[in-house]
């Protein structure tokens, strides 16, 4: 069982998370919900405004945001850059497995989402690794720091 109170052992400086978001263009957004009130569906809007290619993934809907939904990672067939994980934290290993044999390059867990040993797995694959940070709240702040 994994302990929901780790403490994050790899942390990004906001210098790397800068250039994860200044170099991403594609986000496949696990466990994007159709609910307004949901905050992936409000965070995935914003990304969406912001410029980024959003890739929902829910086996449970066919379309979200207007744009086509997936039933998994491996179904998808264009190049992601970030893999952005909205889903209970026993989900995130076999998130992160889809995610390197998928050739991502960032694994990004929400807030409250910190699964130490599914990130070290996909640092040691070479991928880079943001856990419990908002990607809204982290865009927004890089944003304002290069006003």
């Amino acid at each position: 069982m994994v302990d929901v109170c780790e403490i994050p052992l790899y942390r990004p400086t906001s210098k790397e998370v800068e250039e994860i978001l200044a170099e991403s263009k594609t986000i496949a957004v696990i466990g994007l919900s159709p609910k307004e009130e949901r905050d992936s569906n409000r965070v995935t809007k914003y990304m969406i405004e912001a410029g980024y290619e959003i890739i929902p993934v829910n086996p449970t809907c066919d379309e979200i945001l207007g744009r086509k939904s997936y039933s998994s990672l491996s179904e998808i067939s264009v190049k992601i850059d970030i893999v952005d994980i909205f889903r209970k934290l026993d989900a995130v290993p076999g998130i992160v497995d889809e995610a390197i044999s998928s050739g991502a390059k960032t694994i990004w867990m929400q807030e409250n989402i910190v699964h130490n040993g599914a990130a070290k797995t996909a640092k040691e694959a070479g991928l880079k690794v943001v856990m419990n940070k908002c990607i809204m709240v982290e865009h927004k702040h890089w944003l304002n720091s290069n006003k």
